[in-house]
């Protein structure tokens, strides 16, 4: 069983940076591959990031690559979300997501969520 919080949302104006960071339960963490999702109003949720279970492999959405960027610390059972250059598009809640093993870009195959937190890009 693993429990996610997430926290570090914000209204930020276009162009700021803002870090999210995932805070995980259990001693298995290392054995999640992680992710970040995005959720805007009446949009469907939307795959942005996700990390391998070393942090060795990374994987992103086209649209935030170069501008995002996911990290994890297993020793404190952390993920976080570096997000730069931020965009009026960019405005959803967060989510951060485990799967056992594997990562994915697909919602429906990760086993735990967070409750979300809310990033809101004012232009």
């Amino acid at each position: 069983q693993v429990q996610l919080v997430e926290s570090g949302g914000a209204l930020v104006q276009a162009g700021d940076s803002l870090r999210l960071s995932c805070a995980a339960s259990g001693r298995t963490f290392s054995t999640y591959a992680m992710a970040w999702f995005r959720q805007a109003p009446g949009k469907e949720r939307e795959f942005v990031a996700a990390i391998s279970r070393s942090g060795a492999g990374t994987d992103y959405l086209d649209s935030v690559k170069g501008r995002f960027t996911i990290s994890r610390d297993n020793a404190k059972n952390m993920v976080y979300l570096q997000m730069n250059s931020l965009k009026p598009e960019d405005t959803a809640v967060y989510y951060c997501a485990a799967r056992y093993y594997l990562g994915s870009r697909y919602a429906n195959e990760y086993h735990y969520w967070g409750q979300g937190t809310q990033v809101t890009v004012s232009s």
